[in-house]
């Protein structure tokens, strides 16, 4: 993309910065919506099995199991959606700091490079990315569900 030279060029650029700032947010609106449908569900079963239904422990291996598989299947594709919508996030960013370049001022580009650049004293380096940390929790969740299947066969 070249420089912008008439006024209408940098009208032309901030709208469609604006759009692409409104798809972005939009993404990540998704993404947290996402996030709170794969935790209700999660957190129902985990509660199902762990508190919820004493004859499982009576069931044959293999019904425990078929749980065990369904949840660890959910916090799968959980994990992977968050790192689709990870990508997605970062080739629209890629694309507002681009247009961000021949705007008066680079508002995402600047705070990113501030969050990059400020350690957090005492525990860490520097800021971890929500999406870093997010992606822990469907981990957890099917390291839950296994422990429940472990859990099941000893009873």
């Amino acid at each position: 993309m070249t420089a912008p030279t008439e006024p209408n060029d940098r009208e032309e650029i901030f709208e469609l910065y604006k759009l692409a700032v409104e798809m972005a947010d939009r993404v990540s609106a998704r993404r947290g919506t996402a996030n709170a449908f794969f935790l209700s569900v999660q957190s129902a079963l985990v509660t199902l099995v762990g508190f919820g239904i004493p004859k499982l422990s009576e069931s044959p291996w293999w019904v425990s199991l078929a749980v065990t598989l369904a949840g660890v299947t959910l916090s799968a594709t959980w994990w992977m959606q968050l790192r689709s919508y990870r990508d997605l996030n970062s080739a629209k960013f890629a694309v507002i700091n681009k247009l961000e370049e021949y705007l008066p001022a680079q508002i995402f580009a600047d705070e990113w490079e501030a969050l990059k650049s400020d350690p957090i004293p005492s525990w860490r380096k520097r800021y971890a990315e929500l999406g870093t940390s997010e992606r822990i929790v469907p981990l957890v969740f099917a390291l839950a569900h296994l422990i429940l299947f472990v859990g099941t066969l000893s009873v």
